[in-house]
């Protein structure tokens, strides 16, 4: 009996060494692509159809030389507020955008983007996260670590950033970067048992 096609890996429009690394943890085959869409990033808005648009631009970026592999496209905000912290300019905004997450719960929300030659999916997913309140001994010891710099909300999660949380509700990996639970499951539904879901 003949061995099954290998799955064909997915193509990933992203930058991000953290969306890498995730994909990476599933053991899911995958390509790096880098989007040639450019993102705008305004401080207000509805941060849901933000994400969504900014996932599913970046996955047809780079969709028309993807052959038949299905492209991933994925955007990530933190939100409090009707405010939408993207990534801080310099170590000022970094201290600022920590200083109002500080003893507060934000939403961390991202966009994914499936798109194969036959059809595009665009979902999302949101994860809560309550930092405890923080002094400006520890705004000032995370800022100069650096960890901020290109870290939408100036923060991250997996890294010295885990010491500024008390409670997440919903799935970490969203908060680090790629909404896993929510690939997992349009894998399983989309291409049932290629990538070993479903």
């Amino acid at each position: 009996m003949a061995d099954a096609a290998p799955a064909p890996p997915l193509l990933l429009a992203s930058r991000s060494p953290q969306r890498r690394a995730i994909l990476e943890q599933l053991r899911l085959p995958f390509e790096v692509v880098e989007p040639t869409y450019e993102e705008d990033a305004p401080a207000t808005g509805d941060a849901v159809a933000l994400v969504r648009r900014h996932a599913a631009a970046k996955a047809r970026s780079v969709a028309d030389g993807a052959g038949d592999r299905p492209v991933l496209g994925i955007d990530t905000e933190v939100v409090l507020g009707g405010r939408i912290f993207g990534k801080p300019r310099d170590a000022s905004d970094a201290e600022e955008m920590l200083e109002t997450l500080s003893g507060r719960t934000h939403l961390v929300v991202s966009g994914l983007c499936l798109v194969t030659p036959g059809w595009e999916l665009v979902e999302h997913e949101s994860t809560r996260v309550t930092f405890r309140a923080l002094t400006p001994r520890d705004l000032a010891s995370y800022v100069l670590a650096g960890e901020w710099e290109g870290r939408a909300g100036a923060y991250a999660i997996q890294g010295r950033g885990a010491a500024l949380v008390r409670r997440i509700e919903g799935d970490y990996l969203n908060v680090v970067g790629l909404p896993a639970s929510l690939l997992v499951r349009l894998l399983a539904e989309r291409f049932a048992g290629v990538y070993g879901y479903g």
